[in-house]
């Protein structure tokens, strides 16, 4: 064994901890990470970064729209699906929460049977297909199609200015 061996052996092994804190001590660019920035303008940037970050945290934690009770409302109007109640549950939705901004909530709307809600809903996928937020499906193409046969003229005109659109 040669002498710097027996230098390795002795000299005490650091931590994980102490490595791990060497390291972002040399990484970061100020030595204390809680510092804040020094300038008006990067105080500014942080702060408005620091309440992004809790509005976009308090969406994730709400449920979706309306929280609580835009959960419960949704699952109410996918359970009338079907059903002879739908256009009361329809109503019930948007005189609470508005128009919904799901595409298959939406649908659901456009089998409502009610033409306001009809015309309501083509009006709402109209407005997410312009801000590029709608993914078209078969389904949708071919309840628009069914839509722009209807004898309702109102609601006719405004399923083929849709399909136009898409």
């Amino acid at each position: 064994m040669n002498g710097d061996d027996r230098d390795r052996d002795e000299r005490p092994r650091r931590s994980w901890r102490e490595i791990d804190q060497l390291r972002d001590g040399t990484r970061s660019g100020r030595s204390d990470p809680h510092q804040r920035p020094r300038s008006r303008a990067a105080q500014a940037r942080a702060k408005a970064a620091a309440q992004s970050y809790l509005k976009d945290a308090a969406k994730l934690f709400a449920g979706g729209p309306g929280g609580a009770e835009g959960e419960r409302l949704s699952k109410k109007l996918r359970d009338a699906h079907g059903s002879s109640g739908l256009a009361e549950v329809c109503r019930e939705y948007r005189d609470a929460l508005g128009m919904p901004s799901d595409p298959a909530l939406l649908a659901l709307f456009l089998d409502s049977d009610d033409s306001e809600l009809v015309v309501s809903g083509l009006a709402a996928l109209a407005q997410l297909q312009e801000q590029d937020a709608l993914e078209v499906s078969a389904g949708l193409r071919s309840q628009l199609r069914l839509l722009a046969q209807s004898s309702d003229d109102s609601v006719a005109e405004a399923a083929e200015e849709l399909l136009e659109r898409l």
